[in-house]
Protein backbone atom coordinates (compact mmCIF):
# COMPACT_ATOMS: atom_id res chain seq x y z
CA UNK A 1 0.00 0.00 0.00
CA UNK A 2 1.19 3.66 -0.78
CA UNK A 3 2.88 5.51 2.35
CA UNK A 4 0.90 8.79 3.06
CA UNK A 5 1.03 11.53 5.48
CA UNK A 6 -1.24 11.73 7.95
CA UNK A 7 -2.11 15.38 6.44
CA UNK A 8 -5.27 16.00 4.64
CA UNK A 9 -3.30 18.36 2.53
CA UNK A 10 -0.96 15.20 1.59
CA UNK A 11 -3.87 13.45 0.73
CA UNK A 12 -4.95 15.66 -2.59
CA UNK A 13 -1.42 13.99 -4.05
CA UNK A 14 -3.02 10.60 -4.47
CA UNK A 15 -4.01 9.04 -7.62
CA UNK A 16 -7.82 7.95 -7.68
CA UNK A 17 -6.80 4.52 -7.53
CA UNK A 18 -4.78 4.99 -4.27
CA UNK A 19 -7.40 7.25 -2.56
CA UNK A 20 -9.70 4.00 -3.38
CA UNK A 21 -7.81 1.39 -1.58
CA UNK A 22 -6.84 3.68 1.12
CA UNK A 23 -10.99 4.52 2.00
CA UNK A 24 -11.71 1.17 1.88
CA UNK A 25 -9.36 0.27 4.79
CA UNK A 26 -9.01 3.01 6.80
CA UNK A 27 -9.90 6.64 6.96
CA UNK A 28 -8.74 8.54 4.24
CA UNK A 29 -7.82 11.48 6.28
CA UNK A 30 -6.00 9.89 9.01
CA UNK A 31 -5.41 6.34 8.12
CA UNK A 32 -6.77 5.27 11.19
CA UNK A 33 -4.45 7.01 13.51
CA UNK A 34 -7.26 8.77 15.02
CA UNK A 35 -5.10 11.75 14.63
CA UNK A 36 -4.39 15.17 11.63
CA UNK A 37 -1.67 17.58 11.45
CA UNK A 38 -3.89 20.46 11.18
CA UNK A 39 -3.89 22.88 8.32
CA UNK A 40 -4.18 26.36 8.08
CA UNK A 41 -6.36 28.44 5.92
CA UNK A 42 -3.49 28.59 3.35
CA UNK A 43 -2.68 25.47 3.04
CA UNK A 44 -0.05 24.84 5.30
CA UNK A 45 0.78 21.85 7.65
CA UNK A 46 1.85 22.62 10.74
CA UNK A 47 3.65 19.29 11.55
CA UNK A 48 4.69 20.06 15.16
CA UNK A 49 0.85 19.41 16.21
CA UNK A 50 -1.87 17.10 15.90
CA UNK A 51 -5.59 17.03 15.98
CA UNK A 52 -8.04 14.51 16.12
CA UNK A 53 -9.65 13.36 13.19
CA UNK A 54 -13.11 13.67 12.75
CA UNK A 55 -13.24 9.86 12.15
CA UNK A 56 -12.18 9.71 15.68
CA UNK A 57 -15.03 12.07 17.02
CA UNK A 58 -17.74 9.59 18.32
CA UNK A 59 -15.09 7.53 20.28
CA UNK A 60 -14.02 10.85 21.88
CA UNK A 61 -17.40 11.69 22.78
CA UNK A 62 -18.05 8.52 24.20
CA UNK A 63 -15.05 8.36 26.12
CA UNK A 64 -16.11 12.24 27.40
CA UNK A 65 -19.26 11.21 28.28
CA UNK A 66 -17.72 8.75 30.56
CA UNK A 67 -15.29 10.73 32.05
CA UNK A 68 -18.12 13.15 32.78
CA UNK A 69 -20.21 10.06 34.32
CA UNK A 70 -17.16 9.54 36.39
CA UNK A 71 -16.78 12.92 37.71
CA UNK A 72 -20.12 13.23 38.27
CA UNK A 73 -20.51 10.32 40.61
CA UNK A 74 -23.34 9.00 39.44
CA UNK A 75 -22.79 5.55 39.62
CA UNK A 76 -25.20 3.04 39.51
CA UNK A 77 -27.86 5.83 39.03
CA UNK A 78 -26.31 6.81 35.48
CA UNK A 79 -29.22 4.73 34.13
CA UNK A 80 -32.19 7.78 35.69
CA UNK A 81 -32.75 9.85 32.53
CA UNK A 82 -35.89 12.03 31.70
CA UNK A 83 -37.50 9.34 30.03
CA UNK A 84 -37.41 6.85 32.54
CA UNK A 85 -38.75 9.27 35.09
CA UNK A 86 -41.87 9.84 33.78
CA UNK A 87 -44.13 8.82 36.19
CA UNK A 88 -43.70 9.15 39.85
CA UNK A 89 -43.48 7.34 42.72
CA UNK A 90 -45.07 6.58 46.09
CA UNK A 91 -46.01 9.76 47.80
CA UNK A 92 -46.46 12.02 45.26
CA UNK A 93 -49.74 13.03 43.05
CA UNK A 94 -49.86 12.82 39.62
CA UNK A 95 -50.12 16.86 39.28
CA UNK A 96 -47.33 18.22 41.65
CA UNK A 97 -45.50 14.95 40.05
CA UNK A 98 -46.23 16.35 36.52
CA UNK A 99 -45.23 19.88 37.67
CA UNK A 100 -41.81 18.88 38.85
CA UNK A 101 -40.90 16.88 35.85
CA UNK A 102 -41.50 19.98 33.48
CA UNK A 103 -39.63 21.95 35.69
CA UNK A 104 -36.78 19.71 36.08
CA UNK A 105 -36.55 19.52 32.06
CA UNK A 106 -36.38 23.23 31.78
CA UNK A 107 -33.44 23.45 34.72
CA UNK A 108 -31.24 20.86 32.83
CA UNK A 109 -32.12 22.50 29.03
CA UNK A 110 -30.82 25.69 31.00
CA UNK A 111 -29.24 25.39 34.50
CA UNK A 112 -30.21 28.93 36.62
CA UNK A 113 -30.42 29.48 40.15
CA UNK A 114 -31.80 26.47 42.74
CA UNK A 115 -33.81 23.63 42.01
CA UNK A 116 -35.18 22.13 45.31
CA UNK A 117 -36.97 18.91 44.96
CA UNK A 118 -39.11 18.05 48.58
CA UNK A 119 -40.97 15.02 49.45
CA UNK A 120 -41.21 11.72 51.15
CA UNK A 121 -39.35 8.94 50.51
CA UNK A 122 -39.78 7.21 47.11
CA UNK A 123 -41.79 9.57 45.54
CA UNK A 124 -39.09 10.22 42.79
CA UNK A 125 -37.56 13.45 43.22
CA UNK A 126 -33.84 11.68 43.25
CA UNK A 127 -35.14 10.09 40.02
CA UNK A 128 -35.38 13.44 38.63
CA UNK A 129 -32.22 14.64 40.40
CA UNK A 130 -30.30 12.18 38.30
CA UNK A 131 -32.21 12.82 35.17
CA UNK A 132 -31.06 16.80 35.23
CA UNK A 133 -27.60 15.26 36.07
CA UNK A 134 -27.21 12.79 33.29
CA UNK A 135 -28.83 15.29 30.32
CA UNK A 136 -26.34 17.64 31.24
CA UNK A 137 -24.15 14.95 30.80
CA UNK A 138 -24.98 13.71 27.67
CA UNK A 139 -24.93 17.48 26.73
CA UNK A 140 -21.17 17.32 27.12
CA UNK A 141 -21.70 19.08 30.59
CA UNK A 142 -20.02 19.09 34.11
CA UNK A 143 -22.44 18.30 36.97
CA UNK A 144 -21.28 16.93 40.15
CA UNK A 145 -23.98 14.75 41.89
CA UNK A 146 -23.69 13.08 45.75
CA UNK A 147 -26.03 12.22 48.66
CA UNK A 148 -25.14 14.46 51.89
CA UNK A 149 -24.24 11.88 53.85
CA UNK A 150 -21.87 10.72 51.46
CA UNK A 151 -20.03 13.99 50.72
CA UNK A 152 -19.50 14.23 54.42
CA UNK A 153 -18.29 11.01 54.83
CA UNK A 154 -16.00 12.05 51.89
CA UNK A 155 -15.01 14.86 53.78
CA UNK A 156 -13.93 13.53 56.82
CA UNK A 157 -11.99 11.24 55.10
CA UNK A 158 -9.73 13.19 53.62
CA UNK A 159 -8.39 13.95 56.76
CA UNK A 160 -6.87 10.34 56.66
CA UNK A 161 -2.87 10.34 55.83
CA UNK A 162 -3.53 7.93 53.54
CA UNK A 163 -5.49 9.99 51.70
CA UNK A 164 -5.97 9.67 47.99
CA UNK A 165 -7.63 14.18 47.40
CA UNK A 166 -6.98 16.24 50.12
CA UNK A 167 -9.63 17.69 51.73
CA UNK A 168 -9.18 21.47 50.17
CA UNK A 169 -9.36 19.84 46.63
CA UNK A 170 -12.10 17.95 47.10
CA UNK A 171 -14.46 20.94 49.12
CA UNK A 172 -13.10 23.09 46.54
CA UNK A 173 -14.55 20.70 43.80
CA UNK A 174 -17.47 20.78 45.31
CA UNK A 175 -18.62 24.15 46.19
CA UNK A 176 -17.46 25.54 42.88
CA UNK A 177 -18.40 22.71 40.73
CA UNK A 178 -20.65 24.03 37.90
CA UNK A 179 -23.90 21.96 38.56
CA UNK A 180 -23.96 20.61 42.15
CA UNK A 181 -26.69 18.08 42.85
CA UNK A 182 -26.77 17.26 46.95
CA UNK A 183 -29.22 14.68 47.69
CA UNK A 184 -30.96 13.70 51.48
CA UNK A 185 -29.96 17.44 52.35
CA UNK A 186 -30.88 17.94 56.25
CA UNK A 187 -28.76 19.58 59.45
CA UNK A 188 -31.33 18.04 61.99
CA UNK A 189 -29.76 15.46 64.03
CA UNK A 190 -26.12 16.55 62.28
CA UNK A 191 -22.88 17.44 64.10
CA UNK A 192 -21.64 21.12 64.17
CA UNK A 193 -18.84 19.96 61.94
CA UNK A 194 -21.29 18.49 59.28
CA UNK A 195 -24.07 21.10 59.80
CA UNK A 196 -20.75 23.93 59.25
CA UNK A 197 -19.44 22.17 56.28
CA UNK A 198 -22.89 21.78 54.75
CA UNK A 199 -23.32 25.25 55.08
CA UNK A 200 -19.95 26.81 53.65
CA UNK A 201 -20.99 24.82 50.67
CA UNK A 202 -24.16 26.33 50.00
CA UNK A 203 -23.09 29.93 51.09
CA UNK A 204 -20.93 30.13 48.66
CA UNK A 205 -22.98 29.28 46.24
CA UNK A 206 -25.57 30.99 47.00
CA UNK A 207 -23.37 34.19 47.45
CA UNK A 208 -21.94 33.35 43.66
CA UNK A 209 -25.86 32.21 42.78
CA UNK A 210 -24.20 28.95 40.97
CA UNK A 211 -26.81 26.17 39.19
CA UNK A 212 -27.51 23.82 42.39
CA UNK A 213 -30.56 21.17 42.76
CA UNK A 214 -31.05 20.18 46.45
CA UNK A 215 -33.21 17.47 47.17
CA UNK A 216 -35.02 16.37 50.38
CA UNK A 217 -37.61 15.09 52.09
CA UNK A 218 -37.72 17.64 54.98
CA UNK A 219 -39.92 20.81 54.23
CA UNK A 220 -37.27 24.15 54.02
CA UNK A 221 -39.67 25.76 56.57
CA UNK A 222 -38.25 23.28 59.34
CA UNK A 223 -35.01 23.06 58.24
CA UNK A 224 -32.05 24.98 60.61
CA UNK A 225 -33.09 29.03 60.01
CA UNK A 226 -30.37 29.83 58.08
CA UNK A 227 -30.31 26.68 55.34
CA UNK A 228 -34.11 26.75 55.05
CA UNK A 229 -33.70 31.16 54.55
CA UNK A 230 -31.60 30.05 51.43
CA UNK A 231 -33.94 27.16 50.01
CA UNK A 232 -37.00 29.67 50.00
CA UNK A 233 -35.44 32.74 48.34
CA UNK A 234 -37.99 33.70 45.80
CA UNK A 235 -34.97 35.38 44.03
CA UNK A 236 -32.59 32.13 43.79
CA UNK A 237 -34.71 29.08 44.51
CA UNK A 238 -37.67 27.52 43.15
CA UNK A 239 -39.08 24.89 45.93
CA UNK A 240 -40.69 22.18 44.22
CA UNK A 241 -43.10 19.85 46.54
CA UNK A 242 -44.20 16.51 45.24
CA UNK A 243 -45.71 15.26 48.80
CA UNK A 244 -45.83 15.36 52.03
CA UNK A 245 -42.48 16.25 53.41
CA UNK A 246 -40.98 14.15 56.76
CA UNK A 247 -40.71 16.90 59.72
CA UNK A 248 -44.16 18.39 58.89
CA UNK A 249 -45.80 16.63 61.46
CA UNK A 250 -46.47 13.19 63.17
CA UNK A 251 -45.89 10.15 60.77
CA UNK A 252 -48.38 7.91 60.95
CA UNK A 253 -51.47 7.40 58.96
CA UNK A 254 -54.68 8.54 58.93
CA UNK A 255 -55.99 5.11 60.04
CA UNK A 256 -54.42 1.97 61.07
CA UNK A 257 -54.93 -0.42 58.09
CA UNK A 258 -56.34 -3.25 60.27
CA UNK A 259 -59.36 -0.84 61.45
CA UNK A 260 -59.86 0.83 57.49
CA UNK A 261 -62.97 -2.18 57.14
CA UNK A 262 -64.34 -1.20 60.56
CA UNK A 263 -67.97 0.74 59.44
CA UNK A 264 -71.12 1.15 60.69
CA UNK A 265 -72.72 -1.03 58.02
CA UNK A 266 -70.51 -4.30 59.53
CA UNK A 267 -71.21 -3.30 63.38
CA UNK A 268 -73.07 -6.00 64.80
CA UNK A 269 -75.07 -4.49 66.81
CA UNK A 270 -78.66 -6.69 67.02
CA UNK A 271 -76.47 -9.81 68.81
CA UNK A 272 -79.53 -12.15 68.93
CA UNK A 273 -77.24 -14.23 71.99
CA UNK A 274 -77.55 -10.83 74.09
CA UNK A 275 -79.86 -10.24 76.75
CA UNK A 276 -82.67 -7.29 75.64
CA UNK A 277 -80.89 -4.64 77.76
CA UNK A 278 -77.63 -5.14 76.38
CA UNK A 279 -79.08 -5.30 72.89
CA UNK A 280 -80.62 -2.22 73.41
CA UNK A 281 -77.48 -0.74 74.95
CA UNK A 282 -75.24 -1.64 71.90
CA UNK A 283 -77.56 0.33 69.87
CA UNK A 284 -77.82 3.31 71.90
CA UNK A 285 -74.02 3.21 71.45
CA UNK A 286 -74.38 2.12 67.50
CA UNK A 287 -76.87 5.57 67.32
CA UNK A 288 -74.79 7.65 69.16
CA UNK A 289 -71.44 6.52 67.26
CA UNK A 290 -73.57 7.55 63.29
CA UNK A 291 -74.60 10.44 64.66
CA UNK A 292 -71.83 12.22 66.10
CA UNK A 293 -70.22 10.21 62.56
CA UNK A 294 -72.68 13.30 60.71
CA UNK A 295 -71.80 16.02 63.06
CA UNK A 296 -69.31 16.19 64.75
CA UNK A 297 -69.67 18.31 68.47
CA UNK A 298 -68.03 17.90 71.69
CA UNK A 299 -66.53 14.29 72.53
CA UNK A 300 -67.64 10.91 73.03
CA UNK A 301 -66.55 8.81 75.43
CA UNK A 302 -67.00 4.67 75.00
CA UNK A 303 -66.22 2.86 77.85
CA UNK A 304 -66.56 -0.95 78.49
CA UNK A 305 -65.04 -4.58 78.37
CA UNK A 306 -61.72 -4.96 75.64
CA UNK A 307 -63.88 -6.38 72.75
CA UNK A 308 -67.14 -5.05 73.39
CA UNK A 309 -67.12 -2.78 70.11
CA UNK A 310 -66.15 -0.08 71.42
CA UNK A 311 -62.69 0.53 69.04
CA UNK A 312 -65.16 -0.37 65.97
CA UNK A 313 -67.38 2.36 66.96
CA UNK A 314 -64.35 4.65 67.15
CA UNK A 315 -63.06 3.25 63.70
CA UNK A 316 -66.21 3.72 61.77
CA UNK A 317 -66.53 7.76 62.96
CA UNK A 318 -63.71 8.22 61.32
CA UNK A 319 -63.78 5.70 58.07
CA UNK A 320 -66.67 7.73 58.06
CA UNK A 321 -65.40 11.36 58.11
CA UNK A 322 -62.32 10.31 55.80
CA UNK A 323 -65.41 9.53 53.19
CA UNK A 324 -66.73 12.72 53.68
CA UNK A 325 -63.38 14.11 52.87
CA UNK A 326 -62.67 15.34 56.25
CA UNK A 327 -59.26 14.97 58.14
CA UNK A 328 -59.36 12.92 60.99
CA UNK A 329 -56.52 11.87 63.59
CA UNK A 330 -56.63 8.33 64.82
CA UNK A 331 -53.99 7.46 67.31
CA UNK A 332 -53.93 4.15 69.86
CA UNK A 333 -52.77 6.56 72.84
CA UNK A 334 -49.63 4.12 73.77
CA UNK A 335 -48.71 5.08 69.81
CA UNK A 336 -49.18 8.40 70.65
CA UNK A 337 -47.00 8.63 73.52
CA UNK A 338 -44.44 6.61 71.63
CA UNK A 339 -44.66 9.00 68.77
CA UNK A 340 -43.96 11.88 71.35
CA UNK A 341 -41.00 10.05 72.71
CA UNK A 342 -39.15 9.37 70.33
CA UNK A 343 -40.16 13.24 68.64
CA UNK A 344 -37.14 13.86 71.79
CA UNK A 345 -34.38 11.85 70.13
CA UNK A 346 -30.64 13.20 68.85
CA UNK A 347 -31.87 11.26 65.34
CA UNK A 348 -35.41 12.13 65.53
CA UNK A 349 -36.82 12.64 62.11
CA UNK A 350 -39.78 14.74 63.34
CA UNK A 351 -40.50 17.86 65.13
CA UNK A 352 -41.65 17.24 68.70
CA UNK A 353 -43.07 20.70 68.99
CA UNK A 354 -44.86 20.45 65.39
CA UNK A 355 -46.07 16.82 66.21
CA UNK A 356 -47.46 17.83 68.98
CA UNK A 357 -49.26 20.87 67.86
CA UNK A 358 -50.45 19.08 65.09
CA UNK A 359 -52.05 16.59 67.35
CA UNK A 360 -53.84 19.08 69.64
CA UNK A 361 -55.06 20.89 67.08
CA UNK A 362 -56.62 17.94 64.72
CA UNK A 363 -59.81 18.84 63.23
CA UNK A 364 -60.93 15.67 64.85
CA UNK A 365 -58.83 13.41 67.54
CA UNK A 366 -59.85 9.88 68.40
CA UNK A 367 -57.94 8.45 71.30
CA UNK A 368 -58.22 4.62 71.12
CA UNK A 369 -57.40 2.36 74.32
CA UNK A 370 -56.79 4.79 77.15
CA UNK A 371 -55.52 3.20 79.92
CA UNK A 372 -51.96 2.24 82.12
CA UNK A 373 -50.09 4.04 79.01
CA UNK A 374 -50.83 6.87 81.42
CA UNK A 375 -48.92 5.66 84.53
CA UNK A 376 -45.62 7.51 84.25
CA UNK A 377 -45.54 11.67 85.12
CA UNK A 378 -44.36 12.55 81.93
CA UNK A 379 -47.76 10.26 80.57
CA UNK A 380 -50.14 11.77 82.48
CA UNK A 381 -48.36 15.13 81.58
CA UNK A 382 -48.16 14.98 78.02
CA UNK A 383 -52.13 13.33 78.11
CA UNK A 384 -53.53 16.30 80.12
CA UNK A 385 -51.99 18.67 78.49
CA UNK A 386 -53.12 17.34 74.83
CA UNK A 387 -57.24 16.83 76.73
CA UNK A 388 -56.92 20.14 78.42
CA UNK A 389 -56.12 21.88 75.07
CA UNK A 390 -58.94 20.40 73.15
CA UNK A 391 -61.44 20.50 76.08
CA UNK A 392 -60.86 24.82 76.47
CA UNK A 393 -60.60 24.96 72.67
CA UNK A 394 -63.96 23.12 72.37
CA UNK A 395 -62.67 20.37 69.57
CA UNK A 396 -64.33 17.19 68.85
CA UNK A 397 -62.57 14.30 70.20
CA UNK A 398 -63.62 9.97 70.65
CA UNK A 399 -62.31 8.41 73.55
CA UNK A 400 -62.38 4.78 74.09
CA UNK A 401 -61.33 3.51 77.04
CA UNK A 402 -61.59 -0.02 79.11
CA UNK A 403 -60.97 1.57 82.80
CA UNK A 404 -63.81 2.43 85.32
CA UNK A 405 -64.54 6.09 85.37
CA UNK A 406 -62.75 5.58 89.03
CA UNK A 407 -59.59 4.90 88.16
CA UNK A 408 -59.21 7.70 85.40
CA UNK A 409 -57.06 10.62 86.97
CA UNK A 410 -59.46 13.12 88.56
CA UNK A 411 -58.23 16.23 86.51
CA UNK A 412 -58.81 13.97 83.19
CA UNK A 413 -61.79 12.38 84.34
CA UNK A 414 -63.26 16.03 85.28
CA UNK A 415 -62.81 16.73 81.70
CA UNK A 416 -64.10 13.37 80.26
CA UNK A 417 -67.21 13.44 81.88
CA UNK A 418 -67.77 16.89 81.78
CA UNK A 419 -71.63 16.75 80.74
CA UNK A 420 -71.20 20.01 78.89
CA UNK A 421 -69.09 19.53 76.46
CA UNK A 422 -69.34 15.61 75.94
CA UNK A 423 -70.99 12.27 77.01
CA UNK A 424 -69.36 8.59 78.70
CA UNK A 425 -70.96 5.59 77.12
CA UNK A 426 -70.76 2.91 79.11
CA UNK A 427 -71.60 -0.45 76.52
CA UNK A 428 -72.56 -3.41 78.65
CA UNK A 429 -71.84 -5.93 75.62
CA UNK A 430 -69.39 -8.18 76.45
CA UNK A 431 -66.34 -9.74 74.04
CA UNK A 432 -67.77 -10.35 70.82
CA UNK A 433 -65.70 -13.90 70.01
CA UNK A 434 -66.66 -15.33 73.52
CA UNK A 435 -68.85 -18.47 73.29
CA UNK A 436 -72.67 -17.87 74.26
CA UNK A 437 -73.09 -19.69 77.05
CA UNK A 438 -69.56 -18.54 78.76
CA UNK A 439 -71.15 -15.18 77.98
CA UNK A 440 -74.46 -16.58 79.71
CA UNK A 441 -72.81 -18.32 82.74
CA UNK A 442 -70.40 -15.22 83.53
CA UNK A 443 -73.37 -13.32 84.10
CA UNK A 444 -74.69 -12.72 88.12
CA UNK A 445 -77.63 -14.56 88.96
Amino acid sequence: MTEISTSKADLDTLSGAERDEVEEITCPYCHGAGFLHPVSASGEVDFSRVVPCSCRQPVLEKEHRGWLQRFSNLGYLAHHTFESARKGGRGASDESYAGAYEAAKAFAARPEGWLVLVGPLGCGKTRLACAIANDRIARGQFVFYVSTPDLLDHLRGTYSPGSEIRYDDLFEQVRSSSLLILDDVEIEGSTAWAREKLEQILNYRFNLKLPTVLVTDISPEDMDERLGSRLCDNELSRVLVLGKPRGSGIDVPELPEGLRAHTFDNFDYLRVELPEEERQNLEMAYTLAHEFAEQPDGWVVFQGLNGCGKTHLAAAIANHRIALGEPVLFLVVSDLLDYLRSAFGPESRVSYAKSFEEIKKSPLLILDDYGEQGSTPWARSKLFQLMNYRYNARLPMVVTTSLALDDIEPRVIARLADPRIGTVFNIMAPHYNLDVYERRNERPS
